[in-house]
């Protein structure tokens, strides 16, 4: 599995007076500067400003307009600066001193493990939370609560890739490669990323890829600002991904494309593969993805001529029923034409929440421990009950994944805590998760805003926010980066690390729960030495000198020269047991729901380039709030007359879940048999109100981006419907698609 090193630029100094750090938002982790305001807040609240780094070998300096205005959400009036807790006389949350909140949660917490057993009591994370809290949160858990129910919000964004990764590869790491491979690959597939609104910066890459005479390719049912950048621009339905791999791979194998020396040389699996994507000719695959065959021919060509290729997908395909099975097929695809384990190849996920990738990795998924390993395998079990000083039986087992946590919360699950992360706007069928949200018998969120989900706690800790902090993080390339501390938080203002310490020493544990990161992370690396994902070989200093590391990086050990880290994986081998990459056969299947005469349009939905995730941050934030200031949703001119509607004018959207209503914006560049509403805002105009639960049977993952609606003239908003009450009866949630034999666990 071995590895070119990659040439990064020696560790830039930061500006004079200023601190090297990254942004706080996507899975780039753009380096940015941090300088103290001549005011130190002053008038404007805004303690710091932020200053290009050029150094920083991702973004070169650039940033987007959320990385540039990320220091706002830290001005006075913006941000918690003191604990609330629930009253019982007025119920209203009002301030509390930190010994009064700390102890209602231990409280809470405890009685509930009381009366109810050790389960009742949940922990959600976020995908946001550095690797030191990431690992402290899934310790806690598991130690001091002993629950296994816990999950993260990080299960909604790559777990059908990371499922795909691990099944086809042996490993999960987002991208195999730097981002700067992109820029150097013959050929580049994108499907189901708007990278040019979603990740601004890395959109040099495609650009730079076409200038040095390479093709890209994107797939998307929407035109957007990244599929204008594209040579070929495939628009399938929504839910038919799979169908479109399955049907170029039909291709590449009926018109002699298949590199024959590569599959039988690094590969196992192709017969069953090939007999499955011979089962979807083109004239098939157009019918059900819309798609011309002669688009899909000149896909393949394209693709399959290039000298390396890469295939980068999204939360277009993954987000689905069957997203392991489509990302899996898009990687029979990369085997098949020899586009993988070679230099400018490959498959790759972008990645998307801050640290979605070092958050999947250390324990605050249902079914992990740190270093990526499995909570069932008994070995990893013991090396970690031994750096934790613990009993390995005392662990708890697997617990439910992150919609499965949520929907069980008032009933199996009574008590809740919650770090980062705002499930009432980010959730599947939204409208019911806040219900059972609301059902808790005791809920505590930490959180650097009062978001919707902390205005239902019972007990709300403010927390600091990333430059008021410092620790890691591991972007979408697998390099650990280093956040550093800028500026101090305010007087009544916390870091996680602290408020885990506390209530650790609340309930019993005195020791084992340090708040000073370096120290958290010290043990975070022997925790995950020797496991897939291994950080043995990384400090703090080497991260700070060599613009961050590449995982796996182990530690050789004393007197040996240090690992130099593992830029680009799988080059000589794939981190299977025989070090062969392994094909999947899989088949085409419908969206867990498909239109009807009641429900005959298609919904799906994504982000916008001013906003992030739940907005519970970004819509604090004027200049983001000015440039998108609410949902809308996207129509083909035809769909708008067919229902009455004008630019501009209310349009309610429809599904078995709920309904939401948000102003019409008409435009040519998505399919007429489609819509797309934005995520980022609650009450009305929330999207996930309508979005369906149905999970993928080994990811987990709920399908966001495709489900049944219909649209209504809506007059005003004050004829829409409360979407905590659906207008249509809710439909029981759909069962998981059927799972491909054989597929391990995500």
């Amino acid at each position: 599995m071995s590895e070119a090193t990659a040439t990064t630029p020696a560790a830039g100094a930061a500006t004079p007076g200023a601190t090297a750090t990254h942004c706080p938002y996507c899975a780039l982790q753009c380096g940015m500067n941090l300088r103290v305001t001549r005011d130190g807040g002053g008038p404007s609240g805004i303690p710091l400003e932020v200053v290009e780094r050029p150094d920083f070998p991702v973004n070169r300096g650039a940033l987007c307009g959320k990385g540039r205005t990320a220091p706002a959400v830290l001005a006075t009036g913006v941000r918690l600066t003191e604990p609330l807790v629930r009253r019982p006389g007025s119920g209203a949350l009002e301030p509390a001193s930190w010994a009064e909140a700390l102890a209602v949660v231990a409280d809470g917490l405890r009685g509930t493990r009381a009366a109810h057993g050790a389960d009742a009591v949940g922990v959600f994370g976020g995908g946001g939370l550095t690797n030191e809290k990431a690992y402290a949160l899934g310790k806690f858990a598991r130690l001091v609560l002993g629950t296994s129910q816990i999950d993260y919000n990080g299960r909604f964004c790559m777990s059908s890739a990371a499922a795909a990764h691990q099944r086809a590869f042996g490993l999960d790491r987002g991208l195999p490669f730097p981002l700067a491979d992109v820029a150097r690959s013959g050929c580049v597939i994108l499907v189901g990323s708007n990278l040019a609104e979603t990740m601004p910066p890395a959109l040099r890459y495609l650009t730079e890829l076409k200038e040095n005479g390479g093709r890209l390719i994107v797939v998307d049912p929407r035109r957007t600002r990244t599929a204008e950048h594209a040579d070929l621009h495939l628009a399938p339905r929504p839910g038919t991904d799979l169908a479109l791999a399955l049907g170029l791979l039909h291709l590449v194998v009926a018109e002699g494309r298949v590199d024959e020396e590569f599959v039988a040389a690094r590969t196992t699996g192709w017969a069953a593969a090939r007999a499955a994507a011979m089962a979807h000719w083109p004239e098939q695959v157009e019918r059900i993805t819309g798609v011309p065959v002669p688009q899909l021919r000149e896909a393949v060509r394209l693709f399959a001529d290039a000298g390396s290729g890469m295939v980068l997908t999204a939360r277009g395909p993954e987000q689905q029923s069957k997203g392991t099975d489509t990302v899996g097929a898009w990687i029979n695809l990369c085997l098949a034409t020899g586009h993988a384990g070679r230099p400018y190849s490959g498959y790759g996920c972008l990645t998307g929440q801050g640290n979605g990738q070092g958050g999947r990795e250390h324990g605050q998924k249902a079914d992990q421990l740190p270093g990526y390993r499995k909570l069932a395998d008994p070995a990893a079990r013991a090396h970690v009950a031994g750096v934790w000083g613990v009993d390995p039986d005392s662990l708890p087992g697997p617990g439910r994944s992150a919609y499965e946590l949520l929907d069980a919360l008032g009933t199996d699950v009574r008590a809740l805590l919650l770090m980062g992360s705002n499930p009432v706007v980010s959730a599947p069928r939204a409208a019911h998760i806040e219900r059972r949200l609301r059902s808790l018998d005791f809920l505590a969120v930490a959180d650097v805003v009062l978001s919707e989900t902390a205005e239902l706690a019972d007990v709300v800790l403010p927390v600091t926010q990333w430059a008021e902090e410092t620790g890691t993080m591991t972007n979408l390339e697998g390099r650990v980066l280093l956040r550093r501390r800028a500026v101090d938080p305010p007087p009544g203002v916390r870091g996680d690390l602290a408020v885990l310490h506390d209530l650790a020493a609340l309930l019993g544990w005195e020791k084992g729960f340090p708040t000073d990161p370096e120290e958290v992370f010290a043990e975070l690396r022997r925790a995950s030495a020797g496991g897939p994902a291994d950080y043995a070989g990384i400090d703090y200093r080497r991260i700070e000198r060599e613009q961050g590391v590449f995982w796996p990086c182990p530690d050789p050990g004393p007197g040996e020269p240090p690992h130099p880290g593992t830029p680009r994986l799988f080059l000589d081998r794939f981190a299977t047991d025989d070090g062969r990459a392994r094909f999947v056969p899989v088949t085409h299947r419908a969206a867990a729901e498909e239109t009807d005469s009641a429900y005959p349009v298609v919904l799906t939905t994504g982000r916008v380039v001013a906003q992030y995730q739940s907005g519970a941050q970004t819509r604090r934030v004027a200049e983001l709030t000015a440039a998108a200031p609410g949902p809308f949703v996207e129509l083909h001119p035809r769909l708008a007359e067919r229902i009455g509607v004008a630019e501009g004018e209310p349009v309610a959207v429809v599904s078995r879940r709920g309904r939401a209503v948000a102003p019409a914006r008409i435009t040519t560049s998505i399919r007429p048999d489609t819509v797309f509403m934005p995520f980022h805002w609650p009450g009305e105009g929330r999207a996930n109100t309508l979005t369906n639960p149905a999970l993928d049977p080994v990811s987990r993952m709920p399908e966001f981006k495709v489900c049944a609606v219909r649209l209504e003239r809506a007059a005003g908003p004050e004829h829409a419907a409360d979407p905590a009450t659906p207008a249509a009866p809710a439909a029981p949630m759909p069962p998981a698609a059927p799972a491909t034999p054989s597929a391990p666990a995500a």
